[in-house]
């Protein structure tokens, strides 16, 4: 057993495994005439070309930053999949499917070395891992490879994943809103298991398998030290991927400069002597309302005389709404006035390709930039682009449904998308799940633990973040109110596909009532000639935009905070709105459950001794009933009758002006009855209080 660096034990792997194809490479006539010198001399050629052909970790590191090779079949063809730690009651859309207690999940508990090890990860190979996240990792992570007894990584897990070893270094690890991810690619030939010795966690596991006979060289942590430079440059690439990852040589660049007044299509930009291949597209926008105008411009693209691509303007550059700064590999918006969207997903075409846009909004909005675009061998593992936008709005929290992202058939990869929500509470919207199926699987082969996790991210963080593959572009709150904007980019951990893919993702707020979302996805593919979704064409409806603001009035005391002194009956809690509506702040104070007579206390502040004028806002509706109000134990104006057909807010009522001592004072509220019009309930709800 040597020893990598100074936490790290490892052990050197078997010998590579020569398969019984590699002897097919041995023409027959060479066999039965050659010499056996020089039949033994030619087989040993024979396994050092496999050797050097196989997949090993420095040729996976190339994969980290390699958008080319997404553009065409993968060779070796390989299939991804993920363990996690998702809840195991969930075993159809019929038996607990939306279950949620996502953590300490395992495959089983085994003993090793007198130590009980929880086991996240058990494949056979050949293989290799490209993606480990954690929210809370715990316990030694160890990674045995093949049949070895003794792991070839054994590390802390939190250092492991959080970027603190020295062998995997930043980006490649790390923690960003409290996500822990591990990008560093583990390649095996035989069989990968991997363990923790604590439970608890939170994990996803995403691996490739490739198709038995592949040659792979599993890792070795010589590795690291062997590919040092290799990795420095990845990991410098991928801190910095706007400037330091390569683009073609040969590329060369056209301008572009367009006004977009209507629906009418306008082209941008279009080639028809290929075959090419786009490598990099830029976008400068100018309008009058560049959130609106970001969302108003579809964008559609058409390959070979095949629409691939219809999407709106931002979105298709992972951003919503509006121009939101944040650097990763295959997109990006830069922090320049005006910023610049730039696109360098690779896009080969056989013949043709023509990029147009149309305004769906109500005003004028220019757009200018460049397009580049490379040679490409158009060949029959070439695949065209594809940019599918979906939206639906007004999504209640309840019923708890699996929200498709995208469904489409062909024969290709799924390489990530954004999504886009308006949240109209702050309290959670994304306990659900994702769910892949590939290929028409009954039972998806990537089960998540949370719509974060699957983003890079944990625990529902407002904390907005930027990383290569993933990001956080935009959290307005308060809380999880509002906007939402997050991206995932699978380049490390694409998924193949030879005939069928869905993404669905669990819709899951963690509120009831009036709570709702408003969604926008867009889902990055790619697809063989005639890869198709299902998918309406995008309308003006579709690309307007609700404001979200969240709703709060200065200075206000909000009832849901007061102190309750006193309640003679009932139940006095703290009533959740929408925020973008007419509660301040979001919620009230409702009283429930006691009858004609009971009496509420409240306390409230006053800054100074001064005789002020007190104003308050209640909730009124068809449960709520009629009151008498006092301050201090001073009568205030009414009886207040606080029935309405729907549920809705008074406005400010003014009380009247009482002599307030500075510091702790007091409303009291006493039921009278209930309106003829209304329930038999006698509801309070109050607002807020403020102090004139």
């Amino acid at each position: 057993m040597t020893r990598n660096s100074a936490n790290t034990r490892v052990t050197p792997p078997p010998p590579a495994r020569i398969h019984d194809s590699t002897f097919k490479l041995i023409p027959s006539l060479i066999i039965r005439r050659s010499s056996f010198l020089f039949t033994l001399l030619f087989c040993h050629l024979c396994v050092i070309f496999v050797r050097a052909d196989a997949i090993d970790t420095a040729r996976l590191l190339d994969d980290l930053t390699d958008l080319p090779r997404l553009a065409r079949l993968p060779d070796p063809a390989y299939v991804t999949r993920q363990f996690s730690s998702y809840d195991r009651s969930a075993k159809s859309p019929t038996q607990d499917w939306f279950a949620n207690c996502d953590y300490d999940q395992f495959i089983r508990t085994e003993q090793r070395d007198g130590r009980t090890e929880h086991v996240m990860m058990d494949a056979a190979g050949p293989g290799a891992i490209v993606r480990i996240w954690s929210a809370n990792p715990k316990g030694v992570l160890r990674i045995y490879l093949d049949e070895g007894t003794q792991p070839v990584i054994e590390q802390k897990m939190q250092d492991l994943l959080g970027g603190a070893v020295e062998d995997f270094p930043a980006p490649l690890s790390g923690k960003r809103s409290g996500g822990y991810n591990f990008y560093f690619p583990i390649p095996y030939a035989g069989r990968c298991v991997v363990t923790t010795d604590e439970g608890g966690s939170f994990y996803h596991i995403n691996y490739r398998t490739y198709a038995p006979g592949t040659p792979v060289r599993t890792f070795s942590p010589g590795d690291c030290t062997r590919l040092r430079e290799k990795i420095r440059l990845a990991a410098e690439t991928l801190a910095n991927p706007r400037e330091r990852a390569a683009l073609p040589a040969d590329r060369s660049t056209t301008e572009f400069d367009a006004t977009l007044d209507s629906a009418r299509p306008r082209i941008l930009w279009e080639q028809h002597n290929g075959p090419g291949a786009i490598c990099e597209f830029r976008v400068r926008l100018t309008a009058a309302n560049i959130e609106n105008a970001a969302r108003a411009i579809v964008l559609t693209i058409t390959f070979d005389d095949r629409q691939t691509v219809e999407c709106p303007l931002g979105d298709f550059f992972a951003t919503a709404p509006g121009l939101n700064a944040f650097d990763s590999l295959p997109a990006g918006v830069t922090s320049d006035n005006p910023p610049v969207m730039y696109c360098r997903w690779i896009m080969p075409f056989s013949t043709s390709a023509v990029i147009e846009a149309r305004n769906l909004g109500d005003e004028p909005v220019h757009l200018a930039g460049t397009l580049c675009t490379s040679t490409w061998t158009w060949d029959d593992r070439s695949l065209h682009f594809h940019a599918d936008w979906r939206t639906r709005k007004q999504i209640p929290a309840r019923p708890t449904f699996d929200w498709t992202h995208l469904a489409c058939t062909g024969h290709g990869r799924f390489v990530g998308g954004m999504l886009h929500l308006q949240n109209s509470r702050r309290t959670w919207w994304g306990e659900g799940d994702e769910k892949i199926y590939v290929d028409g699987e009954s039972f998806p082969s990537h089960f998540g633990t949370g719509t974060e996790d699957y983003y890079g991210y944990a625990y529902c963080s407002t904390l907005p973040f930027t990383h290569a593959y993933h990001n956080q572009v935009r959290c307005d709150g308060p809380g999880n109110f509002g906007n939402t904007c997050v991206s995932r980019f699978h380049v490390m951990d694409d998924i193949p596909f030879t005939t069928r893919f869905q993404f669905d993702m669990e819709n899951w707020m963690d509120a009831d009532g009036d709570a709702y979302t408003n969604r926008a996805a867009v889902s990055y593919w790619y697809a063989r000639p005639g890869g198709k979704s299902a998918g309406p064409r995008i309308t003006p409806a579709d690309v307007a935009l609700e404001s979200f603001k969240w709703f709060k009035v200065d200075a206000a005391q909000e009832g849901e905070s007061l102190r309750t002194v006193h309640k003679s009956a009932g139940r006095a809690v703290k009533e959740q709105t929408n925020g973008n509506g007419e509660w301040s702040d979001g919620a009230y104070l409702l009283w429930s459950e006691a009858r004609p007579g009971e009496k509420l206390t409240l306390e409230f502040d006053s800054p100074k001794a001064a005789t002020q004028i007190v104003v308050a806002s209640f909730t009124k509706g068809p449960t709520f009933g009629i009151f008498r109000l006092s301050v201090d134990g001073r009568r205030a104006a009414g009886p207040i009758d606080l029935y309405a057909p729907t549920t809705t807010t008074t406005g400010p009522v003014e009380l009247g002006s009482f002599p307030l001592a500075a510091g702790p004072n007091q409303l009291s509220v006493v039921i009278v009855g209930s309106n003829r019009a209304a329930t038999k309930s006698c509801h309070f709800g109050l607002d807020y209080l403020l102090l004139k």
